[in-house]
């Protein structure tokens, strides 16, 4: 088949920049009283009971009302654009994509979705650690929206729904500013702040979602809505940590950004000697650091052959401090007293050079899982249980291990139903990560696999603290109390207003609210219970 582009948009229908909180609250009702489109349930992986018989016909359609191309199976760049950076979902191939350029392409894209029975899902960087943006239907593409403007007066910068990382460093740095971000260039800003978005810079300034002002979001019905304070404050709260895909496409953001210290000191330093007292005497002295200081504590796993051998686990610290090297060496002090580091990078630099060239990274695509838990306190219990399951991994030909960022102080600041994202009692957040090659048999993912959820419940009863909902974990039984707590109910209540028929969809989308769907409760369950098994059948046949 052939790239199909049609350079001008063909608008069909209406739809406003704006409505009212009445209108909005009462989306739910209207929609359900007019609602003429037969939605297919969708299947495990997304894809609407229709998507097999839409034709080219169709496609082309499609392509009318947009102004980017759409791209099908054989066409140049097909591959490129719909593998996942969590190449475990590369056999999740989508029937089509709509490289979407503005507001009305991704409107017209939604609108053409419901009329054709096409299940639809939304990608920017691709970065969804359960593959919740790959699709056998419908992909909405949105890296072509990646305008980045910053307004010197109001410091606000608004950043276009698909621009990634690498699109919004470059404003940030000349304006001298910046926002919590994260490390990674070739994530989408979009995902991240949509589900919190943590970096160096949350215990200083917040997580990235706090710093939201407004966005503009395309909801299931095709209206392009403008969301802040005043209008649609619901929908604005529920885009802080609410996720993305839940509630509609978000084509931009509006974020108040600060100014950027003068400069850094930045580190990057390994114990690999005497980690049982080292370890201990690290957490503590890290929680008694400034919040200027953002860090990220790695512990690296070991299988039992190597550690017979002599080879144990090792320690990575990674950050950054507002200050000098000597102010960094007090406050590693307690640590440095039990074990010297084996390597020990320490520079002073300015903002933006640190995060670009000292902290900053690419990443590659693999396979991969994370499991994540909030923990309040990360004291003596979890710390001796962590050491002891990083040295029984069984081992693949990638890597695992445990790691720990620093969070609290501003981040705690906010009241846990000030925005979607509850987590405000935290000091540390937890995350297991396993990562594998397509060469690993089925036998050796499963034995991995089966060690990191071992190691996962251990660590459970040191923590009442929920998981982190930007890191989507597929096998997860209680992800939406985990998740949001407390604030289900409300986003709950907010899907119903804006898509009450589950057009945004995946297996951890928040459903809507009880009531809204007594005429369908077993589509949500069903999908959640089969989404597991069939995953780990593609990581055996995954064409990558």
């Amino acid at each position: 088949m052939r790239e199909i582009r049609i350079p001008a948009p063909t608008i069909i229908g209406s739809r406003g920049s704006s409505i009212s909180r009445r209108q909005f609250l009462g989306r739910s009702a209207q929609l359900a009283a007019g609602a003429s489109l037969s939605l297919g349930v969708l299947s495990t992986f997304g894809c609407g009971s229709g998507t097999s018989g839409v034709g080219d016909v169709k496609w082309a359609d499609l392509a009318r009302r947009i102004s980017g191309p759409v791209i099908l199976p054989g066409d140049p760049g097909y591959l490129k654009f719909s593998l996942p950076d969590n190449l475990r979902y590369a056999a999740i191939l989508p029937a089509g994509i709509a490289r979407c350029k503005i507001a009305e392409d991704v409107a017209q894209s939604i609108l053409w979705s419901r009329e054709n029975d096409v299940a639809l899902i939304t990608r920017s960087g691709g970065h969804s650690y359960a593959g919740y943006s790959s699709t056998t239907g419908l992909m909405i593409d949105m890296p072509l929206i990646n305008q980045v403007e910053y307004d010197s007066t109001s410091g606000i910068v608004t950043i276009g729904g698909g621009a990634l990382n690498s699109d919004l460093y470059p404003v940030l740095q000349s304006a001298g500013v910046a926002i919590t971000h994260g490390r990674c260039t070739t994530v989408g800003a979009a995902g991240f702040l949509l589900g919190g978005g943590i970096g160096f810079n949350m215990r200083a300034h917040g997580i990235g979602s706090d710093a939201i002002t407004a966005t503009e979001i395309v909801t299931a019905n095709g209206d392009i809505l403008s969301a802040d304070s005043t209008d649609n404050s619901d929908l604005l709260w529920a885009c802080q940590g609410g996720a993305g895909g839940n509630f509609g496409i978000n084509t931009s953001f509006s974020v108040q950004t600060f100014p950027v210290p003068e400069s850094l000191t930045v580190y990057k330093i390994r114990w690999t000697a005497d980690i049982d007292d080292l370890l201990p005497a690290l957490i503590a002295a890290l929680d008694n650091a400034p919040a200027g200081l953002g860090c990220r504590v790695r512990l690296n796993a070991v299988t039992p052959a190597q550690l017979a051998s002599g080879k144990d686990v090792s320690v990575d610290l990674l950050g950054q401090l507002v200050g000098t090297p000597m102010e960094l060496a007090a406050i590693l002090a307690p640590a440095y007293h039990v074990a010297q580091p084996a390597i020990s990078e320490i520079e002073v630099m300015t903002y933006w050079d640190a995060q670009i060239n000292f902290l900053g990274e690419s990443g590659e695509p693999g396979r991969y899982q994370e499991r994540s838990r909030f923990y309040p306190v990360f004291g003596a219990d979890p710390i001796a249980t962590a050491i002891r399951w990083s040295r029984k991994w069984p081992g693949t030909s990638g890597a695992a291990n445990m790691k720990l960022f620093q969070t609290g102080d501003v981040m705690n600041t906010i009241a846990p139903d000030a925005t979607a994202f509850v987590h405000r009692d935290s000091s540390w957040l937890m995350s297991i990560a396993l990562t594998w090659a397509r060469t690993d048999s089925s036998g050796v993912i499963a034995e991995n696999r089966e060690w990191q959820n071992g190691f996962y419940h251990a660590m459970l009863p040191y923590t009442d603290g929920g998981a982190f909902q930007n890191f989507p974990d597929p096998s997860l039984v209680d992800w939406k109390d985990a998740y949001y707590g407390s604030n289900l109910s409300r986003l709950e209540q907010i899907k119903s207003a804006v898509d009450p028929h589950r057009v945004f969809n995946f297996p951890q989308a928040i459903p809507p609210a009880p009531a809204a769907t007594s005429t369908q409760p077993s589509a949500s369950i069903s999908m959640h219970s089969g989404r597991t098994n069939v995953i780990d059948a593609i990581d055996e046949q995954a064409a990558l």
